[in-house]
């Protein structure tokens, strides 16, 4: 069992890496989880290193080809930090960016807090608990060189691959009466391609990736607080991209999200 010292020093390692675009293999043997607790003791060391409050969350590998991308076979949750957040339409920069995807999300924001218990959250409590929801583009990357060998608990203690966040708009108050598994969402990479995606590609429902994180975060975390953004996992096969590329995703009726990547 990692102790605390260790979990430290595995948090500011991977943090460096992070800050400085660098890569490494893998955390040292005394200071490598072996469990989802140990990953996330380390990952909630990440929380407040940028000077900010949080300002949500990510769920990784929600579909079976974002599991495959990572080399995992269940989803995994990291801190969204408010530093690497842009508004819709914004420049980023990739920078050393490895894994040059983009992901395009729904995202729900708190309005209650759903604090850590012993009993499971229902998908309809977790439901009350939201304000909204918003559209979203994630832009992941690892500070492993190998990221589909590194493994779950690796994957948490590095923020489950978490980096940069386009948060797009509000999508209409009556998104609750859509049926968002069915709902189709579109991308396109500037005029080199375009990909189709559907909501039920966020296991199986963007609603049950909300539920299963509050309930991870209940088991391994403090809880979802009132105000957070959660974007629960690509609805598509990650969109491959680079310096020059404008991305742009379409959720129908719900409105729409882009970014343009700069070196």
């Amino acid at each position: 069992m990692l102790d605390d010292g260790a979990a430290e020093e595995a948090a500011a390692l991977l943090w460096r890496h992070w800050q400085e675009g660098r890569r490494l293999d893998a955390l040292p043997a005394p200071l490598r989880p072996a469990s989802r607790a140990e990953g996330y003791a380390i990952q909630s060391r990440f929380e407040g290193r940028d000077g900010r409050p949080l300002f949500g969350w990510k769920i990784a590998a929600t579909s079976q080809a974002g599991q495959a991308h990572i080399g995992v076979d269940g989803p995994l949750a990291g801190r969204i930090l408010a530093s690497r957040v842009f508004a819709d339409g914004a420049e980023v920069p990739l920078g050393a960016n490895a894994m040059l995807v983009a992901e395009p999300e729904f995202v729900f924001r708190l309005a209650r807090d759903l604090p850590p218990r012993s009993a499971p959250y229902t998908q309809a409590e977790v439901m009350e608990a939201v304000g909204a929801l918003h559209l979203g583009i994630e832009v992941p990357d690892s500070r492993f060189e190998d990221f589909a060998r590194a493994g779950g608990p690796q994957l948490i203690a590095d923020n489950a691959c978490a980096h940069q966040f386009v948060l797009g708009p509000e999508a209409p108050a009556d998104w609750r009466g859509l049926d968002l598994a069915a709902h189709p969402v579109s991308a396109r990479v500037g005029e080199r391609y375009g990909r189709e995606g559907v909501g039920a590609n966020v296991l199986g429902d963007p609603r049950i990736a909300l539920t299963w994180l509050a309930n991870e975060l209940a088991a391994h975390g403090p809880g979802l607080a009132a105000g957070h953004y959660v974007t629960t996992g690509t609805c598509m096969v990650p969109l491959e991209i680079g310096p020059g590329d404008a991305v742009r995703a379409e959720f129908g009726r719900l409105g729409s999200v882009a970014i343009r990547f700069i070196a």
